[in-house]
């Protein structure tokens, strides 16, 4: 069976031809590598010693999440179609505990689960989206597995750009249409439309 293809407008004001399966996983990763990057900014945006602070006992520092979504993202991308998302040599309970890596060993365990979750949608066809894959033996279509995906790293990158704000010590660079400027953004974009 082959898959109708649909015309869909291009940031040029042209058309495109895909599928829906191809867009759903265009729209996927283009998400999530939105919310990485906004992580990324925020990140950068704090001193090393800021990566390990937690706002209380109970809370989780910027570090903490870094390793939680780089161990996630490797466990669940790893073979994604063909062995359970949760990966007997992942101990996730120790991605909630500091490791006191410096920024640049949390960089590498942020990069690496991103880079296998990229890598892996990149490889994806729609005959794939129905496939079922499993999560701790939970069974999810490709196409759920995603948007929990999607969901999840969301959640997390939002807590990252929150502490990123709260506790940097740093003057903060919005990282999004700053106050007040609503307006101007609006005018901007409408300009680009004409």
């Amino acid at each position: 069976m082959t898959a109708t293809a649909y015309a869909v407008a291009d940031k040029t004001g042209g058309e495109r031809r895909v599928t829906v399966a191809e867009e759903f996983l265009k729209q996927a990763a283009a998400e999530c590598l939105r919310m990485k990057v906004l992580a990324d900014r925020a990140i950068a945006q704090v001193s090393d010693h800021e990566l390990h602070r937690a706002p209380d006992p109970e809370a989780n520092s910027i570090a903490v999440l870094m390793q939680h979504v780089g161990g996630n993202l490797r466990g669940r991308f790893t073979d994604f179609l063909t062995t359970d998302g949760e990966k007997p040599d992942r101990d996730r309970d120790s991605e909630f505990v500091d490791q006191g890596l410096d920024r640049d060993g949390l960089l590498q365990v942020w990069e690496a689960g991103w880079g296998r979750f990229f890598t892996t949608v990149g490889e994806l066809r729609e005959a794939d989206l129905l496939k079922t894959v499993t999560i701790r033996a939970e069974p999810h279509s490709v196409i759920r597995a995603l948007e929990r995906t999607v969901s999840h790293t969301s959640y997390h990158c939002g807590q990252i750009v929150f502490l990123c704000k709260a506790i940097g010590s740093g003057k903060w660079q919005t990282l999004s249409i700053p106050r007040g400027g609503s307006q101007q953004f609006n005018e901007q974009m409408r300009g680009r439309q004409a």
